[in-house]
């Protein structure tokens, strides 16, 4: 089924991660995928977590970040790189600029709630 969706920005909300989450897709209609947009504030790193049966892909949009993603050495991230998290893989991402940082997270399949582990 075609359809538009618009994104609302009244809809962004805080994760207790440490970002702001606007869900720009995720439906139950639509289970194969999900798209949010992350904004991590300067200075801020996320919380270490794992999301459980879901692959997740960063698409930085912009900003500087240092991610660190399962056994991978720490690696600064800019505008169009791309992140590939495997399922289960521990994961975090700091903002070492001055702005914002802000990216695409897509998960497949979806994102649910559930599926999020944050790690100690």
């Amino acid at each position: 089924m075609s359809k538009i969706l618009n994104a609302d920005e009244s809809k962004e909300y805080f994760f207790d991660e440490g970002c702001f989450i606007l869900e720009l897709s995720n439906h139950s209609d639509d289970p194969d995928v999900s798209i949010a947009r992350a904004r991590v504030k300067p200075g801020v790193t996320t919380q270490w977590h794992r999301l459980q049966g879901i692959i997740e892909r960063y698409v930085m949009l912009s900003g500087t970040g240092l991610v660190e993603v399962g056994e991978l050495p720490a690696q600064v991230v800019t505008v169009g790189d791309v992140v590939i998290i495997p399922k289960q893989c521990p994961q975090r991402i700091r903002n070492i600029g001055t702005d914002d940082l802000v990216f695409l997270a897509i998960c497949s399949p979806r994102f649910v709630p559930e599926a999020y582990q944050a790690i100690a």
